[in-house]
Formats: C-alpha cells, structure tokens, sequence
C-alpha cells in the first residue's frame, strides 16, 4: 500500500517537543513496517507563522513571505527526518519527482514546502498523484472537514464522507474568508479531485490516529471517496 501522509506543522512540533516528533516517527515507522510505502509532507505550523507575520512588519513582500513558510516546513521535515534515523531519506526532497525517487529506493520520503504560492496541502496532493498513491492523509489539528468554521461556529457539521468534487465545493467559500478556515486548501481539493484520490481528513494530535486510519480506515475524520473509489486492498482483507 502506497501512502502520502502531510502532517500539519503544529500537530507535528507546535513546540518543538521532541517526544512528540518522536511519536510520529514511531507511527511512520510502524506504517513502513507494515508493508507500506509512506511518503511524508510536513507543513510550518506556528513557528512559520511567526516567521511570516515577523517578516511582514518589516516589509517583505509575498514571495519572500512564502519562501521563510518553506524554509520553515524544510526544517520541521529535518527533525522528522532526524528522528526517523536510516529509514528516511537524508533530506528533504525539493520537488516530487525526488520524493518519488526517494520512495523507489524504499525509502520512506520526506519533504517539505516546494514553491512559493503553493502550501504543503497541494504539494501533498501533488505527491500523492505523481505515485499513485492508494491513500492521501490530512493529519490536521481539525477533526474533519465541517460546513463552517467548527471554532467559530457551535453548529457547524461535520461531513463523514465526500466526494472530492463536493469537497472543493465546500473548501471553495472557505478559501474566501481572511484566515482561511478550510482544514485542506482549495489547490489541494482541486488535485485530489483531478486525481480521484482517496483521501482522509483527520485529527492527527494522536499520532496513531494515522496509523488506524492507514492501516484500517478507522478513524473520527472525514473520508473522501471518488465516486468509482474502491477502499484499499488492505482495509478489505482482514474482513
């Protein structure tokens, strides 16, 4: 089973934990050794916030912005990286072609921002599409994905499953608003759509929800199932 697991930055190092790092890394490692093939996309999280909204004050136009938010998601990468020893690759990749390079090698591959202009969410996606992936995870600090912002709204609901057509409809408004409250950006509902990935949105603050989720299709999330979708090979033997 080929998987892209992208781990939001602040579910990954909110503080820069190490047992927390640490924990993901057992997850990932207990993913490859089950027999999959994991690619991993780390995004910046608070610390690139902070790095971001720094540089602005001083002036720093949009691209030099989106450049720190890389930098930043290149170095959360380097810790997974770091915990993960000899099983990942020795750095992170720069584009998708080497991540996927990286996977052939039986690696499991990480990598971070690529390009200003796109987030981690659409990189994840991209990746995910470039290897055929079975299974693309959203490791978020959301629990799914609502018809409104769940923080701002008591009576916002929760979607158990979509299509990834109805999933860019619903991101789309979201994707307006200052702050953007979607759990996955419009770029990335666009290529899972495009791709017809399998996908899920999750809570990943417990780093064995991905796990359960990879391993079983258990988890709290929201599916994303393309209309001719079949659940993973994997999901369906031990039934």
């Amino acid at each position: 089973m080929r998987v892209v697991v992208s781990v939001g930055g602040s579910v990954l190092a909110p503080d820069l934990d190490p047992e927390r790092v640490a924990a993901y890394a057992e997850a990932i490692e207990r993913l490859a050794a089950d027999g999959c093939e994991v690619g991993v996309v780390v995004g910046g999280g608070g610390v690139a916030r902070e790095y971001i909204e720094t540089a602005r004050k001083i002036g720093a136009n949009e691209v030099e912005l989106d450049r720190l938010g890389i930098g930043t998601t290149r170095l959360n990468a380097r810790l997974l990286i770091a915990a993960l020893g000899e099983r990942a690759s020795l750095a992170p990749a720069t584009d998708t072609e080497e991540a996927a390079a990286a996977l052939r090698r039986d690696e499991v591959s990480v990598m971070g921002g690529v390009t200003p202009g796109q987030t981690t969410d659409a990189v994840a996606a991209a990746f995910a599409e470039s290897v055929d992936a079975d299974l693309l995870v959203y490791a978020t600090s959301a629990d799914g994905v609502y018809d409104a912002d769940p923080n701002g709204d008591p009576d916002a609901a929760q979607f158990a499953e979509l299509s990834p057509a109805d999933l860019v409809e619903v991101v789309l408004p979201m994707s307006r608003d200052a702050g953007a409250s979607a759990p996955v950006d419009l770029l990335a509902a666009k290529l899972i759509d495009r791709a017809g990935l399998r996908s899920i949105v999750l809570d990943g603050t417990d780093p064995s929800a991905v796990v359960d989720a990879v391993l079983r299709g258990d988890h709290t999330g929201t599916d994303v199932v393309p209309l001719d979708g079949d659940e993973p090979n994997r999901w369906t033997e031990g039934r």
